[in-house]
């Protein structure tokens, strides 16, 4: 065992993910949360091609599909309701525009955190307010009071990671806003829903419902274009206002769904926006998930490329006997084409809702080839390595 202490903040999936492998791998894992303890509810996330052979290895393929929603799939619809398209989550082998592996982020954040509270420090309410950096190790002081030394640091705090602003300088340098804006919240399920996401979009807005395990409630979901987004992510009330504002009008069940507005435990609203990096890490410290590459809630693969990241920078800092230059360039070489590819996808998937201009022409026919091949790239298109040989104290059991 190595006893190298590392410092992970965040503690949503990417973190705990992280803190998973690194224990395996012999590390001494603390991570620190700000929020008072773990976030319910949020959007459905999805695992698929690659990201679940990860899952499997983590011992946690059983655990994350009894939490999973068991959407049976997706209709879009009109404002009177009548189905227009079905998608089926054994579309594509499972790995469509609905997985067969769809769990609520709240419900994953659970499991991970369940997998690792054992053998993992968890601090909430807490969080970094002070880091300096050495040759040797990262003197880091919290806001709490407390101060530590680690030998590796790493931000998994998502898409507004205090951390990488304070290492790697102010988001606008790195932040991408894409043109969009997403809320959702739970609702009780007076709808009828059952199994089925329905799907309405009107003039680049949309309204949705979506199953989750709870039949007795339902998640809701909207969208609309937005060309700035300068709302504080931590004002609920002025984003509820913005919600209001921005879907007025909406038809089909939208009124019906935002009159439970006030009423809901798990409100959360932001803008899609894409995190572009020309480096991951500085010295000592490091960035994983969203933090490092958000690819947007519209790719599909955020909690992918969370969990695969997690996998591979824990096993290359461990193949490099925990040297951080080493074991952080050898991350990014593996992860940085699988990136670019999801980030694309989530940049096509947000153009294709834009509303077309009054005087556009025909829209330009997709070349379905090249998108095939960007898709496929996105899933499958990295390797994890089997790191034979490196520590690892809790390989799960081989099953005949």
């Amino acid at each position: 065992m190595s006893g190298i202490r590392v410092l992970v903040a965040g503690a949503s999936i990417a973190g705990p993910a992280l803190a998973h492998w690194l224990r395996r791998r012999g590390a001494e894992v603390t991570v620190v949360e700000r929020a008072p303890g773990l976030r319910p509810g949020g959007q459905a996330v999805d695992a698929r091609g690659v990201t679940k052979e990860v899952i499997r290895r983590m011992g946690l393929d059983a655990a994350v599909r009894a939490a999973r929603t068991t959407t049976a799939g997706a209709h879009t619809v009109d404002a009177d309701g009548t189905v227009l398209e079905t998608f089926s989550a054994e579309d594509d082998g499972g790995d469509g525009y609905i997985s067969e592996i769809e769990i609520l982020r709240g419900d994953l954040s659970q499991v991970l955190y369940d997998d690792t509270c054992d053998g993992v420090e968890y601090v909430f309410g807490d969080r970094i307010a002070e880091l300096t950096q050495d040759a040797d190790g990262v003197d880091v002081v919290f806001a709490g009071g407390d101060r530590r030394r680690f030998d590796l640091v790493i931000g998994a705090d998502g898409l507004h990671s205090a951390l990488r602003a304070m290492v790697f300088g102010p988001r606008e340098r790195f932040v991408r806003h894409l043109g969009l804006v997403l809320a959702f919240y739970s609702v009780p399920n007076e709808f009828g829903l059952d199994r089925w996401l329905l799907d309405y979009q009107e003039s680049g807005r949309s309204a949705s419902l979506r199953p989750i395990r709870d039949a007795t409630r339902a998640m809701a979901m909207f969208s609309f274009p937005s060309a700035d987004f300068d709302v504080d992510y931590r004002d609920v009330e002025a984003q509820k206002r913005l919600l209001r504002e921005r879907t007025a009008g909406l038809g089909w069940l939208a009124p019906r769904i935002l009159a439970h507005l006030d009423d809901t435990p798990d409100f959360y609203l932001d803008q899609v926006a894409q995190v572009v990096m020309d480096r991951w890490s500085a010295g000592r410290v490091g960035l994983i998930g969203d933090a490092a590459y958000s690819s947007s809630p519209m790719s599909g693969q955020g909690t992918g490329l969370a969990l695969i990241g997690a996998y591979l920078l824990a096993g290359e800092l461990a193949a490099a006997g925990w040297d951080p230059a080493a074991g952080f360039a050898a991350y990014e070489a593996r992860m940085r084409s699988f990136v670019e590819a999801n980030q694309e996808i989530g940049r096509l998937h947000v153009r294709s809702l834009e509303a077309p201009a009054p005087d556009a022409g025909p829209a330009e026919e997709p070349d379905m080839a090249a998108l095939t091949e960007l898709v496929e790239r996105a899933i499958n298109g990295v390797e994890l390595p089997d790191y034979a040989g490196l520590p690892d104290s809790g390989a799960p059991a081989v099953t005949a």
